[in-house]
């Protein structure tokens, strides 16, 4: 079975289409080799594929003939990926939900208040005239 078509057939990709993309940009390896679509896989062979920032790791246990239900899918792949990827995932998904996007118009009150108590932390050794005398 093609690679792409196995990775299709085992849910990884929804769209046949995205998984030759994905294995025409060098995503997927096979045995530790970049492939392309066409590339025929094989029972124990393993496969990296690179999706949303994460490198999964899996075994092909069998082929299947046709695409497969979800509840199905560890018939035919044994997934090996490591938890510290998903770890790595969580704390950027952590990093980007701090940073506003450029274009995304003036800082909020919010924003402003958050600034503000940002460098407040900063200015304690100078005397302000809100601090009062001791």
């Amino acid at each position: 079975m093609r690679v792409d078509k196995f990775l299709w057939c085992v849910r990884y990709f929804k769209t046949r289409t995205i998984a030759t993309t994905a294995c025409k940009k060098g995503h997927v390896k096979v045995n530790g080799d970049t492939v392309k679509p066409s590339r025929e896989v094989y029972a124990t062979d393993k496969i990296e594929v690179r999706k949303n920032q994460i490198h999964y790791t899996l075994t092909v246990n069998d082929l299947p003939a046709n695409r497969v239900g979800a509840k199905l899918v560890d018939i035919y792949r044994t997934d090996t990926t490591p938890k510290e990827a998903f770890e790595a995932l969580e704390l950027l998904k952590y990093a980007k939900d701090y940073y506003r996007k450029k274009g995304t118009g003036r800082p909020t009150k919010k924003d402003r208040r958050d600034l503000e108590d940002y460098t407040e932390d900063f200015d304690l050794d100078e005397p302000n005239e809100n601090t009062p005398d001791l």
